[in-house]
C-alpha cells in the first residue's frame, strides 16, 4: 500500500524542538489607533506570519469592528442558543464524568512510571463502557456545538499498487500496517472532541490537565501521556518513551489505545502545515495521517491569537458549525524513513500538504509566539 508513497521522499527541514506552553490572555491589547504597529508594519507582520493569522469578520484577536448584522445575531445567540448548549454541554460532561468514575471504581490504573498512570488498559466490560459512551457522548457534545454533521473523505491515492497477489499472506499485510498511531494537522480545542468520537484515542497532555475537575478522570480513561510542558529537564525523553512504547504497543494488539498525535507542536489556521517534530516518528511504526478543516463564513474556528473564553462564546454563537475531514491511507514507512525519523516526518508532512491543499511553512511555535506578543503590545515594531 506504501508504494505510492514513495514518490514524495524528500530531504527533511530542521525541526523545532520546543514545546507550546500557555498563552497568557491578560496582557494588553493594541488598540485599533495604536502606533505600536503601523498599518504597513501590520501587513508586513501579518505576511510574515501567515499561518497563525485571523482573517474572519470578527478581525484579528477577535475584536475587530462588526457590522451591525453580526452584532444583530450576536445577540439573539446569546439570549437563545448559548444558555441551551451551555446546560446541554455541561450535562453531557458531567454524566460522561459519572460513567467513567463508577468504571473505575475499586480498580488500580495502570502505572508506566511514578507520572504516568491511566485506565486505558482496562479489559472486559469497563474498557467497553467508557469507550463506546466516549465516543457517543463526544458526538454528542460536537452536534451541541453546531456540528450537525461532518463530512469525511476515505482519501485512495491513485497509483495505490493492487496487482500484487491479494490472498496471499493477507493476515501478515494487515498487521504490518496496522497504525500505532494517527498524525493530524491542529486547528482548535475542537480536534480532540472530533478524535475522540471516531476512534477514542490517547493524547499527550500538560501534567495538570489530570487535576482538573471532571476532565482529570476523563483523560485518565483516554490514557494520556502527560508532560510538564514548562520542564526543561530530562522528563522529555521519558515521554518520548513512552509515546513511542503506547504507538509500538498499538501495533500489535488492536484492542490497545493508538496514540493521537499533532506533529506540529501547536495550531494554525488549518491554511498551513508547520514543520514535524519527529517525537511521532521514532518507534518506525506505520502511522495513520488525517486532515481537519474547519470551512467557514462568519468566525473562524481556528484558535489563533485569540483568547480562549472568547473564541468558545464565539463559537456557541454560530447557529452551524462545519468540520471536514480527509483520511489518508496507513503511511507505511520505507527502510530509509525507519532509519530517519526526521525524513519519515517530513515525508508524511508533505504527503498530508498535497491531499489536504495547505501550504508548507518553515515558521513554527518560537515565531507564534513572537507573532503573539507583537500583538498583546509587548513587542514594539520598528
Amino acid at each position: 500500500m506504501a508504494s505510492e508513497l514513495h514518490q514524495l521522499r524528500f530531504d527533511p527541514p530542521q525541526s523545532n524542538a520546543s514545546d507550546e506552553s500557555s498563552a497568557q490572555d491578560d496582557r494588553p491589547l493594541l488598540n485599533p489607533d495604536s502606533d505600536a504597529v503601523a498599518d504597513d508594519d501590520s501587513d508586513d507582520l501579518h505576511q510574515k506570519y501567515a499561518p497563525f493569522v485571523r482573517r474572519d469578520v470578527y478581525g484579528t484577536m477577535g475584536r475587530g469592528e462588526l457590522p451591525w448584522m453580526e452584532k444583530v445575531l450576536l445577540a439573539i445567540a446569546l439570549v437563545t442558543i448559548v444558555p441551551i448548549r451551555v446546560v446541554i454541554g455541561m450535562s453531557l460532561l458531567f454524566l460522561y464524568y459519572m460513567i467513567c468514575r463508577v468504571c473505575t471504581l475499586f480498580h488500580d490504573p495502570n502505572r508506566e512510571t511514578d507520572e504516568q498512570e491511566d485506565y486505558a488498559h482496562m479489559v472486559g466490560w469497563r474498557r467497553s463502557v467508557i469507550v463506546c459512551t466516549g465516543r457517543f457522548l463526544s458526538r454528542a457534545m460536537l452536534f451541541v456545538l453546531g456540528f450537525y454533521w461532518i463530512s469525511e473523505v476515505y482519501r485512495i491515492l491513485p497509483n495505490e499498487d493492487k496487482s500484487t497477489n491479494e490472498n496471499e499472506g493477507q493476515e501478515k499485510s494487515q498487521e504490518s500496517e496496522r497504525p500505532g498511531a494517527i498524525i493530524s494537522n491542529h486547528v482548535s480545542y475542537l480536534d480532540i472532541l472530533y478524535h475522540m468520537s471516531s476512534s477514542f484515542p490517547s493524547f499527550v497532555a500538560k501534567r495538570s490537565v489530570a487535576k482538573i475537575p471532571l476532565v482529570g478522570i476523563i483523560s485518565k480513561c483516554l490514557g494520556c501521556v502527560y508532560v510538564q510542558r514548562e520542564s526543561k529537564t530530562s522528563d522529555s525523553k521519558g515521554v518520548s518513551g513512552v509515546v513511542s512504547e503506547r504507538i509500538r504497543e498499538a501495533v500489535k494488539n488492536s484492542s490497545a489505545p493508538m496514540m493521537m498525535l499533532f506533529p506540529e507542536g501547536t495550531t494554525t489556521n488549518g491554511e498551513f502545515l508547520l514543520p514535524f517534530k519527529t517525537g511521532a516518528f521514532l518507534s518506525r511504526a506505520p502511522v495513520l495521517p488525517l486532515i481537519l478543516r474547519y470551512p467557514y463564513q462568519r468566525f473562524s474556528l481556528a484558535w489563533e491569537s485569540i483568547t480562549g473564553g472568547r473564541h468558545f462564546l464565539l463559537l456557541l454563537c454560530q447557529f452551524v458549525n462545519h468540520m471536514e475531514v480527509i483520511r489518508l491511507p496507513v503511511y507505511v514507512p520505507s527502510p530509509e524513513e525507519m532509519n530517519d525519523p526526521r525524513l519519515y516526518a517530513n515525508n508524511v508532512r508533505r504527503l498530508m500538504a498535497k491531499e489536504g491543499n495547505m501550504m508548507l511553512s518553515d515558521i513554527g511555535l518560537a515565531e507564534k509566539r513572537v507573532y503573539l506578543a507583537a500583538l498583546n503590545g509587548t513587542l514594539r515594531q520598528c
